[in-house]
């Protein structure tokens, strides 16, 4: 089977898409600034643990092991800080920036001067890239041509696949997937909008009206499967689920799922999530309807198309996996 190299293989998609990859049998390598420490205390991805190697690379020092780059079928590109893991200051916003545009650039070089058989790249971006929805509520959904958003995700977002871009002048297929809000149980946004119901109150921030694209963790992952292995896939293209949904309704489904009806609804006024999130408040109380009709002209079957669907599946998961 071929082998895939992942950067960012210890995220949140990263992790999921190396147990789904090694159990269909590929070899994964994943990428660290310390790749010998890595498998020791790395033990959340379970599985063949035999197909996964780590290889060292330094995004500053502009320094890749160029072994795993001839070892390399397919780069699954993930590698970029947090961007809701710490308040924006002008240095974590650098950081932001820096971390996905001088990783793409590193992959990029390491391309350029070794040689290799890399079929593909599929890379991440976000749907950062676009900015408020024009009109709330029924607004029309954004496709891929619309122009990024003059924003600082708009502008990180542009830099950032700008960066990747110079494969194709390599002769190598790229894909872009522009990922909404994954929802998973192993941690990211979920997480944060099951932390109040802990104490029954379901917190909608803002007016909760605010529209939030979405996706479920198994099916961005199948969805990078998808754009690795399938060659009529190229260029850009929107990972979000077909049914967008409010803040309101998004918490209140959350609530009754884990509470039933033992919960109480609180609207958090925007102005204490400014005070409380800083600049970063404009991203959750932002609305962005984005529509994902070219990945399903492609064919491609959601398994959770909505977000009944989607929060009921994880709760499974959860119940299945305490």
């Amino acid at each position: 089977m071929p082998t895939v190299l992942i950067t960012g293989g210890t995220g949140l998609i990263g992790k999921a898409l190396t147990r789904m990859l090694t159990g269909k049998g590929y070899g994964v390598i994943i990428l660290s600034r310390r790749p010998i420490a890595l498998p020791k205390t790395h033990n959340s991805i379970p599985g063949s643990l035999k197909n996964i190697e780590y290889a060292s690379w330094d995004v500053n020092e502009q320094a890749i092991d160029a072994n795993a780059i001839k070892k390399a079928d397919y780069i699954i590109h993930l590698a970029g800080a947090g961007v809701a893991e710490k308040r924006w200051s002008n240095k974590r916003k650098i950081e932001i920036l820096e971390s996905r545009v001088k990783s793409g650039d590193l992959i990029v070089k390491a391309l350029k001067e070794t040689p290799n058989a890399v079929k593909a790249v599929i890379s991440a971006s976000a749907i950062g890239w676009y900015g408020p929805d024009p009109v709330i509520p029924n607004p029309k959904p954004f496709i891929e041509t619309a122009d990024p958003c003059p924003d600082f995700l708009g502008k990180t977002c542009e830099a950032w696949e700008g960066s990747i871009l110079p494969v194709k002048d390599l002769g190598k297929r790229l894909v872009i997937l522009r990922t909404g809000i994954v929802l998973s149980n192993a941690g990211g946004a979920l997480k944060e909008f099951e932390k109040p119901l802990r104490f029954g109150i379901a917190a909608i921030l803002g007016t909760g009206k605010q529209m939030i694209s979405w996706i479920h963790g198994d099916d961005i992952c199948r969805l990078y499967l998808e754009a690795m292995e399938n060659v009529h896939w190229q260029g850009i293209y929107n990972a979000v689920a077909p049914m967008p949904v409010s803040n309101k309704t998004l918490t209140t489904g959350l609530g009754q799922l884990k509470k039933g009806r033992f919960f109480i609804p609180f609207y958090i006024p925007s102005l204490l999530v400014k005070i409380i999130l800083g600049e970063m408040s404009v991203e959750v109380l932002k609305s962005t309807t984005v529509s994902s009709s070219k990945i399903r002209q492609t064919g491609f079957q959601f398994i959770y198309p909505s977000i009944e669907s989607a929060l009921q599946g994880l709760d499974k998961e959860s119940a299945e996996n305490p």
